[in-house]
């Protein structure tokens, strides 16, 4: 399938390291809102749905860490790899979101927004793949010539 869009991986990074930011200070935010109305009314301690919200933030802030990393790799084939999992991923929450809490749906539209977009990253990358198997690097090339001047 020939895609005349050429979106790099790294493009498709950025775009879910905004939606993990979203995420990230959505829950940080009730999190403390509700630690407040907490430490109000019950005088302090922690209750179970501070700590539910405090951990989805903690949870996104380490894949925002990961999806850093995974922008210094330059192996397209491991981008696939990982662009692969990204897709899976948004799709499964996306379906989990669908199945158990249609009343978000903001965050319904962005899951579904980012796996979309994945997709098509990933479909592009799998030509930019196959025009990279077809094409010699400059270092081949040299060997080549190299060669050829051997016989």
């Amino acid at each position: 399938m020939k895609f005349k869009l050429k979106i790099k991986p790294k493009i498709s990074y950025y775009v879910s390291i905004l939606v993990f930011s979203v995420i990230l200070f959505y829950f940080a935010y009730k999190g403390i809102i509700a630690y407040l109305i907490h430490r109000e009314l019950y005088g302090g301690g922690l209750d179970t749905l501070v700590l539910l919200r405090a951990l989805i933030s903690g949870i996104m802030l380490l894949l925002i860490l990961l999806f850093i990393q995974f922008i210094k790799i330059p192996d397209l084939k491991s981008h696939r790899t990982i662009l692969r999992g990204i897709f899976i991923g948004w799709t499964s929450v996306f379906i989990i979101l669908l199945i158990i809490n249609l009343s978000s749906i903001y965050f319904i539209l962005l899951t579904s927004l980012v796996s979309f977009f994945s997709l098509i990253t990933l479909l592009s990358l799998e030509d930019q793949i196959k025009e990279e198997k077809n094409t010699l690097t400059e270092k081949e090339i040299y060997l080549l010539q190299q060669l050829a001047k051997k016989k």
